[in-house]
């Protein structure tokens, strides 16, 4: 693992203190590098009526691109968990090349979203 997607994750583990779950509880960050180097964070944010939930990856994604990155732009991605289905949906979908997020024994683990997602859906 790169020293790069360390930095990222730290980045990623220190946003996640400014996540909005009063429901969960669980505190999730997200920080997107851009292949120029820039970065862009995202927290979850849940709502009282679930399904309309932010996960923090979402966020993050939603954010580069409203600062008007574009899809190729993505070089990776750090989340302080493991993404759900619906964020490895977008992960693949958005082209991200790596995901770095914590493995069941704490340690990083570092991977592609179609190793995360095998059987994307296509339209």
């Amino acid at each position: 693992m790169s020293q790069s997607d360390v930095q990222l994750f730290e980045r990623a583990a220190a946003v996640a203190e400014r996540a909005y779950a009063p429901y969960s509880h669980l505190q999730v960050g997200a920080a997107v590098r851009t292949h120029d180097g820039r970065v862009f964070e995202g927290v979850n944010v849940e709502s009282g009526a679930f399904p309309l939930g932010l996960c923090a990856e979402r966020a993050a994604i939603a954010r580069t691109i409203s600062e008007g990155e574009t899809p190729d732009a993505f070089e990776a991605i750090a989340v302080t968990q493991v993404p759900c289905g619906g964020c490895r949906q977008w992960l693949r979908e958005l082209d991200v090349h790596r995901v770095v997020y914590p493995g069941p024994d704490g340690n990083l683990v570092t991977c592609t979203p179609e190793e995360l997602l095998p059987a994307a859906f296509e339209l």
